[in-house]
């Protein structure tokens, strides 16, 4: 008996029926898989901004050693953030958590091969330029995902619209009152730094590019040119 196959009829509708499946399927999880890729945004942003947040409020040795307190820290970390020399950039590197540097941070751990948790750690940092070159240097042969940079502005209180929070002048620390420029911690009046993070996904990981990194904001349109608009901003505050 001789075999038979599909008729063109046939093979029509088993077209459309599996046409009319994967709509549906997508219909059902299309949303579904937004959502997820979402959520893990928001969580790589949380945790971006918790890293932020903990450097700004501690003090390390070696690196942090000519800061009186953390408040003297963040106030100049945020005033020149967006300096190439004093840029700041948050990263996550495999850490040895066998060598601990003098500044509490983990030695990159240097073998290909490992597991994670048991032979290296997945350790987030924040490193300025010009503060421990060497170890950031170091740290970035072993990056794990992307590096950001992380330019800060102050936020003042908006004369207009009192008690608005708005952005200041970037590259400056004023009285969030009065505007008055402050060129000293010890000037400072308020209790409080308020300020806005902007986070750009770099091009690249390489010191090389890093260490020629043009943050020159020609256009003024507050981003600068060579890196266009962040990935996501987030307002904070570091207090006394």
């Amino acid at each position: 008996m001789g075999r038979r196959g599909f008729t063109l009829m046939e093979t029509v509708i088993a077209i459309g029926v599996v046409a009319v499946l994967l709509t549906t399927f997508l219909a059902v999880f299309g949303p579904a898989q937004s959502s997820i890729r979402r959520a893990l945004s928001a969580q790589e942003a949380g945790r971006l901004t918790t890293s932020l947040e903990r450097e700004l409020s501690s003090l390390r040795e070696g690196p942090d050693g000519a800061y009186d307190n953390f408040f003297h820290k963040a106030f100049e970390w945020i005033r020149d953030s967006g300096k190439s020399e004093k840029a700041v950039f948050l990263y996550n590197y495999r850490g040895d958590p066998k060598k601990i540097r003098e500044d509490a941070s983990l030695e990159p751990f240097t073998l290909d091969n490992g597991q994670s948790g048991r032979d290296f750690i997945l350790q987030p940092a924040v490193r300025r330029r010009g503060d421990a070159d060497g170890d950031f240097k170091a740290d970035l042969e072993k990056v794990d995902g992307r590096i950001y940079l992380v330019r800060m502005t102050q936020m003042i209180y908006d004369d207009a619209q009192d008690p608005v929070l708005i952005p200041g002048t970037h590259g400056q620390i004023k009285n969030m009152h009065s505007h008055d420029p402050i060129e000293n911690v010890t000037a400072y009046p308020g209790a409080i730094i308020a300020y806005t993070a902007d986070f750009y996904p770099l091009k690249s990981n390489s010191f090389d590019y890093i260490e020629n990194l043009d943050l020159r904001d020609a256009n003024d349109d507050g981003n600068p040119d060579s890196l266009g608009k962040p990935l996501f901003s987030r307002n904070l505050g570091v207090r006394r």
